[in-house]
């Protein structure tokens, strides 16, 4: 397995404490996390990720205690084996598409194989569009780049948050192709989280989580 987590709890100051099921994650598995506003899925991505310290229980990565590491430590894990999408893309405006792709590897310190960008780039439908910035490019290009981003450097799992519980049918069906589809070419796991019940049949695996919350959004 490369994601374990087990027995995790969470205390989050003026609310009830969460608690999680177990979870288990190896690479080209495919996971929906599903829940409304207040589940905390957002938290336990969080969590998953080594943003936020668990309360209680353990998440391991690849074997290794990921909350034994330093914080240091926990940010070379992450850059070199989790890949994101996130709910609001996180383009830089002064950044051209390319660049923003990139810009996962020059976080992480590692430059992507050779003609990695050029083939997500023709995968993705974004050659002409590689030199330009985010605000001249519409909202489903925004999103193929994002998605880019997050498989650039081939990670072992890639997160998303909420990807298509703003979107109509048809996008949210391009959005859950591409990322299934990027996922399956890197090789990694994909771990999507959301309250959008029209994708839960593309999963395999199907983790609901329950209402823990009345007031913090999920």
């Amino acid at each position: 397995m490369f994601l374990i987590s087990e027995n995790l709890g969470v205390h989050r100051k003026g609310a009830v404490n969460l608690s999680f099921p177990d979870l288990r994650i190896d690479r080209n598995d495919n996971v929906l996390l599903l829940g409304p506003s207040g589940s905390g899925k957002t938290t336990l991505l969080s969590v998953l990720a080594g943003l936020l310290p668990p309360t209680t229980g353990t998440v391991r990565v690849g074997g290794d205690d990921f909350y034994a590491l330093s914080a240091a430590a926990r940010d070379h894990v992450r850059g070199r084996q989790f890949g994101f999408v996130f709910q609001t893309l996180h383009l830089l405006p002064s950044l051209t598409l390319s660049q923003n792709i990139m810009l996962a590897a020059d976080m992480a310190g590692r430059a992507p194989e050779a003609g990695r960008l050029d083939h997500l780039l023709d995968t993705l439908g974004l050659v002409d569009k590689a030199h330009r910035k985010p605000d001249a490019l519409s909202q489903g290009e925004q999103q193929r780049a994002a998605i880019a981003r997050a498989v650039l450097l081939r990670p072992q799992i890639i997160i998303a948050d909420e990807p298509t519980s703003a979107l109509d049918d048809d996008n949210a069906r391009v959005v859950m192709d591409l990322l299934q589809d990027q996922a399956g070419e890197a090789g990694a796991a994909l771990l999507v989280a959301t309250h959008d019940n029209r994708i839960t049949e593309r999963f395999d695996t199907v983790l609901t989580l329950e209402n823990q919350m009345k007031e913090d959004a999920a």
